[in-house]
């Protein structure tokens, strides 16, 4: 074991729509203007805030979640990326964590498994509340005393009252919370439109996106609408929160055992080994990865290459391809008028390229996209046409949950027999399946793409829901890495 002392602060909230996004991106903003390096996490599995994060602290924001990760794992994953030397060249000197849904909503009505109190109780991290404050003052002391109350092994260490309406309003709520609770209030929010970013179904717009505008047409800085709410946001929390005492509660964080063995390590290669590429790609459409699976392939032994599926012509020169997650129905006509790529990446499955296309990566890959609409009609794009089905969106339907499973088949990404934990997060569906089409993945938790049937195959092409996070299912960086040198062995 090693000892870890990073400084560090869990944003938590009673409820979702709280403000805890909002306000973590504010302190994340901060921190970082006041000259600290700052690492952020978020507490289980989400793509969209962490690109927040990491946008705003130029440091990769990691996921923690008790329920795929065991307690070493998460240990693993913190330490990691606070050691970690990213844009700035030096590790983390302090860690902020964004919270998920309620404090204590995990998955099951007895126990904080794969809530955020499980990762505050992990990582012995203080919480710092966020409280809706509209239209309550002293109501707002309960909330705080029950929450305090609730668990003991979870310090509530300060408060931020988000949503204030005036001056008066504040004094009254942090008398009756400072004089009922104890807790101190570090941190008072107005009320203001202008910090409100745009969501869809699956969450806030997507960093990629949001840099460019709606629907991915390019806007300078200075008139990007989504730009100025960072900014504005940045402006509110640096006002409106004491940052002194929040370092000074960061600092008040007990020091983690951190297991001595971690996954991350670079794996020893054999000399005369080829070093295989595995193509990612990464645009506006598709940018939904985990940054420690990057980080996990890398210590197997391969070399990551971006590239876009919308504005590359053709795939660069790899031995596998990783298409994740994302947003593809926002940029379909852009997809699909991008033959070359296409028939590029069809062409690679054809000759027997590992390829592992993930929940909208899968999307890409079948034949048609047809996003419905009950006021303009039904439009139809053509894609890559390598799974034979087609992806329906505006169905109405919506899936975001874990996953459990094993493969039933050897695959690019695992072996007969290996069993995982992950989850699914889409709001399409897959119509018009082929009667013969393959599944390599059964799931005994989960929907999967039908009859709780994932892992869709053609050669050596797999497409699923499941999101996999590397590291809970372990074997996911090893598989893929040996699929991609096997394949590169094959090409000399």
């Amino acid at each position: 074991m090693t000892i870890e002392n990073i400084p560090r602060i869990l944003i938590a909230a009673d409820r979702s729509s709280s403000g805890k996004t909002t306000l973590t991106m504010g302190i994340l903003a901060a921190l970082k203007s006041k000259g600290y390096t700052v690492q952020p996490f978020k507490a289980a599995l989400d793509y969209i805030d962490p690109e927040y994060h990491t946008e705003i602290s130029g440091r990769r924001s990691r996921n923690l979640d008790g329920y795929l990760m065991e307690k070493d794992g998460v240990l693993d994953v913190f330490a990691h990326a606070c050691r970690s030397e990213e844009n700035d060249k030096k590790g983390a000197d302090i860690a902020v964590i964004e919270g998920v849904r309620g404090l204590f909503e995990g998955l099951d009505a007895f126990s904080d498994v794969g809530s955020t109190a499980q990762i505050s109780k992990i990582l012995k991290c203080p919480v710092i509340m966020v409280i809706n404050a509209r239209s309550m003052t002293r109501s707002c002391a309960a909330l705080v005393k029950g929450f305090v109350s609730f668990d003991p092994d979870v310090t509530i260490a300060g408060v931020i009252l988000n949503n204030v309406g005036s001056k008066r309003h504040a004094e009254k709520a942090v008398a009756a919370i400072e004089h009922y609770t104890k807790v101190p209030v570090i941190g008072i929010i107005k009320r203001d439109a202008d910090i409100e970013l745009s969501s869809r179904e699956l969450g806030l717009i997507p960093v990629p996106e949001g840099r460019k505008g709606q629907r991915g047409q390019k806007e300078e800085k200075s008139d990007n609408g989504w730009m100025k709410s960072l900014e504005k946001i940045h402006q509110n929390v640096s006002e409106g929160v004491d940052l002194e005492k929040l370092v000074q509660i960061a600092n008040t964080a007990h020091p983690l055992e951190i297991p001595a063995k971690t996954r991350f390590e670079k794996k020893e290669r054999n000399d005369n080994a080829p070093l295989p590429k595995i193509g990612v790609a990464f645009d506006e459409a598709f940018n939904f990865y985990y940054p420690d699976n990057m980080d996990l392939l890398k210590a197997e032994g391969c070399e990551i290459v971006k590239f876009s599926p919308i504005h590359d012509s053709v795939l660069p020169n790899v031995d596998a391809v990783y298409i994740g997650g994302g947003t593809p129905e926002i940029f379909a006509k852009k997809l699909e008028d991008n033959t070359s790529m296409k028939e590029s990446i069809k062409i690679a499955s054809e000759n027997g390229m590992p390829i592992f296309a993930e929940s909208a990566g899968m999307d890409y890959l079948t034949q048609k996209m047809i996003l419905k609409s009950k006021t303009k009609g039904d439009e139809i794009f053509e894609m890559a046409g390598i799974f034979q089905c087609n992806t329906v969106f505006g169905s109405g339907r919506r899936v975001v949950s874990y996953t459990n499973g094993i493969f039933e088949a050897d695959t690019p990404i695992g072996k007969k027999g290996n069993t995982f934990i992950a989850h699914e997060f889409h709001h399409s569906l897959l119509e018009d399946i082929s009667d013969d089409m393959a599944y390599a993945v059964s799931l005994t938790r989960g929907v999967g793409i039908q009859n709780q049937k994932d892992g869709m195959m053609v050669r050596n092409t797999i497409g699923t829901y499941t999101h996999f996070h590397g590291a809970s299912y372990q074997e996911f960086a090893e598989a893929f890495v040996e699929s991609a040198r096997s394949y590169c062995e094959k090409r000399r």
